[in-house]
């Protein structure tokens, strides 16, 4: 008996299964493109921007700008053009400054306006194209401008015209 036993732990030897690389390439490139969905989803959302596309500075002074927050649209005709970069103040002015496409070039003669969209009252800078050839060069200057129109100021001298 232990003669036959021992051949038989002999001649059985261990073959490993054979391994088929279907399904684990399939799970591999579905975890790879769901990786790769949550990156561009947690880029997009966080508003970081890897790709920096031709783009140049124009800047605005207002008197209010109320509402208006860095990432804010700027539009012509209700199209996209860029958005707000950034938003400083100067002495008693608010400096607004635009990334714009390089596509579209400003004129010195445009008027830049802040503007309310929709229900909830998101703020975006709407451009007037002007007449003139002269286009407003990079960190150039949008001299025309309009604030923003507040509500509460407007009822206010309303209130008080009527008081009186």
């Amino acid at each position: 008996m232990t003669e036959d036993s021992s051949k038989t732990d002999q001649d059985v030897s261990f073959k490993p299964p054979r391994k088929s690389f279907g399904l684990e390439m399939i799970v591999g490139i579905f975890g790879l493109l769901g990786l790769l969905a949550f990156g561009y989803l947690a880029i997009n959302i966080g508003g970081l921007k890897l790709l920096q596309g031709n783009q140049y500075q124009v800047l605005a002074e207002f008197d209010n700008i109320s509402g208006l927050t860095v990432g804010a649209p700027v539009e012509i005709a209700g199209v996209p053009i860029g958005e707000v970069s950034s938003i400083e103040l100067s002495d008693t002015t608010a400096v607004v400054v635009m990334d714009i496409d390089i596509d579209h070039q400003l004129r010195d003669d445009d008027i830049a306006s802040i503007r309310t969209k929709g229900i909830i009252g998101d703020k975006y800078l709407r451009i007037s194209p002007g007449s003139s050839d002269e286009k407003i060069e990079n960190r150039g200057h949008i001299f025309d401008t309009e604030s923003v129109v507040d509500m509460e100021d407007i009822i206010g001298k309303v209130i008080h015209s009527l008081d009186s």
